[in-house]
């Protein structure tokens, strides 16, 4: 865990210990003996903190690290790849999309590598199709990423992650449970079960449900864990009605639940379309929660200030980026571990569920 003793730090006029910024003037970028001079310590120590900072003292470290900010220090990627085999910076493959979801769970990516001191780079592309995700791939391996991540919510985005090259280190993010490569993902049947649970204890005699599009992986998960609860408990389960994750198809499809007197509880495949059903159950009359009891899914920040507060199923992103990064890591080390992570979301109870009105 040491470091070889370095150059005696030389005296300068800025604080008695060394030149605090370089000479003015300069025109040529700050290089590793810059540094080192700097910090106090040899360039073997520089290039250590670089590539393997877990083995230098912290106090060492943090001085180093103050260096390379104060001189602007910027490492040669190209030499860290020739040196150490590794260039520290993550792949991830995802697709153009503003939807909560997917864009939550690349940000728990994010975070997940900037902690341990990784950088990411983004391959972005308009449709998750097997010819898509190759290209993606290839793009990115082309930049010399140590392994990939690859953000995967539809089914024709797993099936493509089965042509990819074998032994390059992969992850997959909300895949299915079929694939040959490790898997992060949210238990989305746990958390469509969790929040029809929730609505049957409330005294309802069933729940109808507005699933999200049928090639999402994620729609189709929380559709069976509904389906399930309503099964054990000897219940009717109405056929689903199909949305597309807008408030727009939420709006749609409530206007033709808020019709039938039967409807005293619905439980939305996401947060968008329980809004939309919101508008169509306040436009027909019907009171939310005191005649129809409305659940969403993802707990967007929006949730607690929907009219009433929405009852949802929180998906904890940067639980499962953390799990997703961890999966990587073992890959690319070689190493084996368990081939899934599954993290269980959490139900959020807002003013937007309540018991059952008596009749």
């Amino acid at each position: 865990m040491g470091d070889p003793p370095g150059p005696s730090r030389p005296s300068g006029p800025s604080d008695g210990g060394g030149p605090s910024v370089p000479p003015a003037g300069r025109t040529r970028a700050a290089v590793m003996e810059d540094v080192a001079l700097l910090a106090g310590v040899s360039a073997m120590t520089v290039s250590r903190v670089l590539n393997s900072p877990e083995k230098v003292r912290p106090q060492t470290r943090d001085r180093v690290l103050a260096a390379m900010r104060e001189l602007d220090y910027r490492p040669n990627s190209a030499a860290r790849v020739l040196v150490t085999g590794r260039s520290r910076v993550l792949g991830v493959v995802s697709f153009d999309t503003t939807l909560y979801g997917p864009a939550s769970t690349l940000y728990g990516i994010e975070r997940a590598a900037r902690d341990a001191e990784h950088m990411v780079s983004i391959a972005s592309v308009s449709r998750l199709t097997r010819r898509s995700i190759q290209d993606a791939v290839e793009r990115l391996r082309s930049q010399s990423v140590d392994g990939i991540v690859v953000i995967a919510p539809h089914r024709s985005a797993a099936e493509g992650l089965r042509g990819l090259p074998p032994g390059f280190p992969l992850v997959v993010i909300g895949a299915g449970d079929d694939l040959p490569v490790p898997v992060a993902a949210v238990d989305h049947r746990a958390g469509g079960a969790k929040v029809t649970r929730h609505l049957l204890s409330l005294g309802h005699e069933t729940v109808w449900h507005i699933a999200g599009p049928g090639d999402w992986i994620d729609a189709s998960e929380r559709v069976e864990g509904w389906r399930a609860v309503l099964r054990d408990a000897g219940r009717e389960a109405p056929d689903p009605l199909p949305g597309d994750w807008s408030a727009r198809s939420g709006y749609e499809q409530g206007r033709l639940l808020a019709a039938d007197p039967r409807v005293t509880a619905v439980f939305a495949a996401n947060d968008p379309m329980a809004l939309g059903l919101l508008r169509a159950l306040r436009e027909a009359g019907r009171r939310v929660p005191e005649e129809v009891s409305v659940a969403g899914f993802d707990d967007v920040p929006e949730a607690p200030y929907f009219a009433p507060p929405l009852t949802s199923v929180r998906q904890p992103f940067g639980e499962v980026g953390r799990h997703a990064f961890q999966l990587l890591m073992d890959r690319i080390a070689g190493s084996g571990g368990s081939p899934r992570r599954t993290v269980e979301p959490e139900l959020v109870v807002r003013e937007s569920t309540a018991v059952r009105a008596s009749r």
